[in-house]
């Protein structure tokens, strides 16, 4: 496992699983099927690292080295590793993310969960999401 913010930004596979830093001491399992899956897992810790320092690391990264699947992983019900997946958007607004597979996972009870885009936007729209509950 990489510290994602000390790892240098040409030092990047083809498949990038960055994931909270909690996840592999909660949730041993889902960790080590992620580890087996894509190889090399980056780590960064959102309640140490601003979300905008990891953007900005990111767009570095991204920008220097072809990444084909970009995966973001984290455990449920953190509210600082929920950050984690609102990175996408971010780095959207800086650079053309259209080739690259990008995927969120949720680890909960040692099991994966993906996690859709929609989901994720609709998770910072909590008038949207209060709305939508309360019609249902």
């Amino acid at each position: 496992m990489k510290d994602l913010m000390k790892t240098n930004c040409y030092d990047v596979e083809e498949n990038m699983c960055i994931i909270g830093t909690c996840l592999k001491n909660m949730q041993k399992e889902v960790y080590e099927s992620l580890e087996k899956e894509y190889g090399t897992i980056y780590e960064v810790c959102l309640e140490q690292t601003h979300i905008n320092m990891l953007i900005t690391k990111l767009i570095g990264m991204l920008s220097r080295v072809k990444v084909k699947k970009l995966i973001f992983a984290s455990v449920d019900r953190s509210p600082h590793c929920v950050q984690l997946h609102y990175v996408e958007n971010e780095i959207r607004k800086a650079m053309n993310l259209d080739d690259t597979e990008i995927i969120h996972y949720i680890a909960k009870d040692n099991k994966l969960y993906e996690i859709p885009k929609n989901i994720i936007n609709l998770s910072k729209d909590l008038v949207t999401l209060k709305n939508k509950l309360e019609n249902t």
